[in-house]
């Protein structure tokens, strides 16, 4: 009876987290190459987004989740550029931009250290 069980469509993936530089270049993947395998580890808990616009907006965690999972494999048509702009044994900010032809989105991103892994904790999204 078990061998005629369905498979599961979910595999559990195994993302490094390992330090800050694995994390931060999983969440651009993540976010700009469709590539949402274990996306659900690279959150931590209390993880929000901000996005400051005419509209501006929060999004928690399981909404971005679940955006990210449903743009599997959509890839973004721009130019990707970081920059670490403080750094610490516990924590990173990062600044990722994103130059498309007609506008620039930056992502304001901090990574902290959880136990073992590197986790995104904030993001916060302006556009030019």
């Amino acid at each position: 009876m078990a061998a005629n069980k369905p498979a599961s469509k979910t595999k559990k993936v195994t993302v490094n987290l390992s330090t800050a530089d694995f994390a931060l270049d999983h969440y651009i993947a993540v976010t700009t190459a469709g590539e949402p395998a274990g996306v659900e580890h690279l959150f931590a808990e209390d993880f929000s987004q901000k996005v400051q616009s005419a509209n501006a907006k929060t999004n928690r965690r399981d909404q971005v989740v679940k955006y990210l999972k449903k743009q599997k494999g959509a890839k973004l048509n721009c130019v990707i550029s970081t920059d670490i702009l403080e750094e610490s044994a516990d924590y990173v900010v990062a600044k990722v931009t994103l130059k498309f032809e007609d506008f620039t989105k930056t992502d304001l991103v901090t990574l902290v250290r959880e136990g073992n892994d590197w986790k995104v904790s904030k993001s916060i999204n302006s556009y030019k």
